[in-house]
C-alpha cells in the first residue's frame, strides 16, 4: 500500500490543521517508507516527524499563492498521483485543498465548513474558487473524516455528501504538552522572547475578522475591567489573517489598550506553557468546527468560557461556561464569574481536566490510519 499525504493548506504546521497533520504523522508506524508527503518546498523541514518515520517529501507547485495551488490540485494533481502510483491519497485539510478528480481513492479530513458560514461579506476572505469547487470535490471523496458531529451534519446539509461516506473522528490533545503546571511565580510567565505578567486572559486563535470574534472579546474585556478593576490583561496569540487590522484598530481605540497584547505567530512548542499560565481561556468565536483551544486549556487545568455556537458545546461539553457570542455583556459576565468566584474557578478547572481525558491523538490517529487502510 502506497499512501500520498497532501500537506498543502496546513499553514506550514502552525495552525490547528498543521498540528493535526503533525500528530497523525507522528503516529504512523516506524517504517513509513510506503507513505509520501507532498507540499511546498519550504515545508520540507517543517514536518520533521516525516523524516523520522522515513517518509519521503516531494516538493510540488512552484508558483506561490492559494489560487495557483487550488489550480494545481485541479489540473496537475491527477497526473502527479498517477505518476507516483498512489493506492490512496489523504488530504488532511480537505476543507481548503482538494482535487476535483483523482486516479486513486481519496480520503479527506474536514475541520470546518467556514467557507459557507455567515453572509457573503464575512466569507470573502475564503475565496470564490474554493466556495465554487469545494462541494463537488467533497462529494468525490471515497471517505470523509469530520472532526465533529456538527461538521458531519454540515457536510450533509451544505455539500450534500452521503452520510454513509462520513466518519466522525474527533481531534485529540497532547497530554504530554498540555497539563497543569505549578505557578513558579506570581509575577509572570517567562516564555522567550516574552514575559507575560499574571493574571491574564488568553485567546489563542488566528486574527481572522469577523468569524473569530476578537472584536466581541475586546468589548467584553472593557466591561470586565470596568466592573472588576482587576489587573488582568488580555492576550491574543495567533497569526495575522486578512482583516486583522480591523481587530488591531479596535484594540488601539479601547480605553484599556495598554492591557491588550498581540503576540503574533506564537511558537507552537511554547503555547502549552502560555495556556497553562492563564487565569482563564475565552473562546468567543462565532464558528468553530471543533474547538481545539478549549480542550487544550482543559487538559492544562485552565477554566474555559466559550461561545454557545457551532461545535463548541459538543467539544467542551459540561466542563465550560457558555455565553452568547453576539452579547458582550453576557461574555463579560462569565469572565467576571471566573475571575471573582474561586469555588467556581476550581470547579471548572477540575471538570475540564476530567473532560479532556476523553480526547486522545492516539485514538484519532489509529482510527484515521484504519480508514486510510480500508479505503486503499
Amino acid at each position: 500500500m502506497k499512501v500520498g499525504i497532501d500537506s498543502f493548506g496546513c499553514n506550514a504546521g502552525v495552525s490547528g490543521v498543521g498540528v493535526y497533520l503533525k500528530q497523525i504523522i507522528k503516529r504512523i508506524p516506524p517504517s513509513g517508507e510506503l507513505f509520501e508527503l507532498f507540499g511546498w518546498e519550504y515545508e520540507r523541514y517543517i514536518y520533521k516527524e516525516a523524516a523520522e518515520k522515513n517518509i519521503e517529501f516531494l516538493a510540488r507547485c512552484r508558483i506561490a499563492g492559494e489560487t495557483s495551488n487550488l489550480l494545481w490540485h485541479i489540473f496537475k494533481y491527477p497526473e502527479f498521483a498517477a505518476e507516483r502510483n498512489f493506492d490512496v491519497c489523504f488530504f488532511p485539510a480537505a476543507h481548503r485543498r482538494l482535487p476535483n478528480k483523482s486516479p486513486c481513492p481519496t480520503i479527506g479530513t474536514v475541520h470546518d465548513m467556514a467557507a459557507y458560514w455567515g453572509t457573503r461579506r464575512t466569507r470573502e476572505h475564503l475565496g470564490a474558487v474554493l466556495r465554487v469547487i469545494l462541494p463537488d470535490s467533497l462529494r468525490r471523496l471515497e471517505r470523509v473524516i469530520a472532526v465533529s458531529s456538527w461538521v458531519k451534519q454540515e457536510l450533509i446539509d451544505v455539500a450534500h455528501v452521503k452520510e454513509s461516506r462520513i466518519d466522525v473522528v474527533p481531534n485529540g490533545v497532547d497530554h504530554d504538552a498540555y497539563y497543569p503546571r505549578p505557578a513558579d511565580s506570581d509575577d509572570g510567565v517567562p516564555i522567550k522572547p516574552f514575559t507575560f505578567t499574571r493574571p491574564y486572559i488568553l485567546y489563542a486563535a488566528r486574527l481572522e475578522y469577523p468569524v473569530k470574534n476578537h472584536a466581541g472579546l475586546i468589548r467584553a474585556f472593557e466591561i470586565f475591567k470596568q466592573r472588576t478593576k482587576l489587573p488582568h490583561r488580555l492576550i491574543f496569540a495567533g497569526i495575522r489573517s486578512k482583516r486583522a487590522n480591523r481587530i488591531e484598530e479596535l484594540a488601539a481605540a479601547s480605553s484599556y489598550r495598554t492591557d491588550v497584547i498581540f503576540t503574533g505567530a506564537f511558537p507552537s512548542e511554547s503555547l502549552p506553557e502560555l495556556v497553562a499560565g492563564a487565569d482563564m481561556v475565552v473562546i468567543p468565536s462565532f464558528y468553530e468546527g471543533f474547538g481545539q483551544g478549549a480542550i487544550e486549556a482543559m487538559a492544562s487545568g485552565i477554566p474555559v468560557a466559550c461561545a454557545r455556537a457551532a461545535s463548541l458545546p459538543e467539544t467542551a461539553g459540561h466542563a465550560a461556561l457558555y455565553f452568547d457570542p453576539f452579547d458582550s455583556e453576557d461574555m463579560a459576565d462569565r469572565m467576571v464569574s471566573l475571575a471573582t468566584d474561586e469555588a467556581l474557578h476550581k470547579r471548572c478547572s477540575e471538570a475540564g481536566l476530567e473532560h479532556a481525558k476523553n480526547f486522545s491523538w492516539d485514538r484519532c490517529a489509529e482510527r484515521t490510519l484504519q480508514i486510510i487502510q480500508e479505503t486503499a
